[in-house]
């Protein structure tokens, strides 16, 4: 990775041009024949209502098979790098499948604050976003992070990843026109000690 494409901040490190416009456009064409659905939060307590002051957004889920073993490949050694020159964590690799997520501006599609660190039968350790979208195609929908008091705000050109560790506490706020297509991975690995 070379040093000008990199940035580091309190909350995340960046990794512009991670994916070339081709590899970009397959991702996004994988991820939109998938016919992603809106993505109803569980939990007994949950009322629609509740749940989408949360978060309203369409996911599909991209599993390793023939067709993406080149995806999981690259993120594999995206996640290596950046982990290798920013974080130095005990990483094992990948546990659940890639979410490929969209924000319609007709929904005001967003994320409330979260984390993405919880109660899992492998902890996530590292979360990684792929910037799919141009910036000039949407308005609002930023990835946000809070870092002592302050809010930190992803880069958006597309190709770019986003990492950080899964216990930085993140929103994506309300998108205001267009759609915005991003791509959520998670690496695992042992507790944090």
């Amino acid at each position: 990775m070379n040093e000008e494409t990199r940035l580091s901040t309190l909350t995340f490190t960046a990794w512009a041009d991670a994916f070339s416009r081709e590899e970009i456009d397959r991702i996004v064409a994988y991820g939109d024949s998938l016919m992603p659905e809106r993505l109803q939060l569980m939990g007994a307590d949950r009322k629609p209502q509740a749940a989408d002051r949360l978060r309203i957004t369409h996911t599909a889920w991209i599993e390793p098979n023939a067709d993406t073993k080149w995806l999981f490949d690259r993120m594999q050694g995206v996640a290596q790098s950046l982990n290798d020159q920013t974080y130095q964590y005990d990483l094992r690799g990948f546990s659940e499948n890639f979410q490929y997520t969209v924000y319609h501006g007709s929904e005001g599609g967003h994320y409330d604050w979260h984390v993405d660190h919880g109660p899992l039968a492998v902890p996530r350790k590292l979360s990684m976003t792929v910037q799919l979208t141009d910036p000039s195609e949407y308005q609002g929908c930023e990835l946000q992070f809070c870092a002592g008091g302050d809010i930190e705000i992803a880069p958006r050109e597309r190709g770019t990843v986003v990492a950080f560790p899964s216990y930085v506490l993140h929103r994506v706020t309300p998108v205001i026109s267009g759609t915005r297509r991003s791509l959520v991975v998670w690496t695992t690995g042992p507790k944090f000690r």
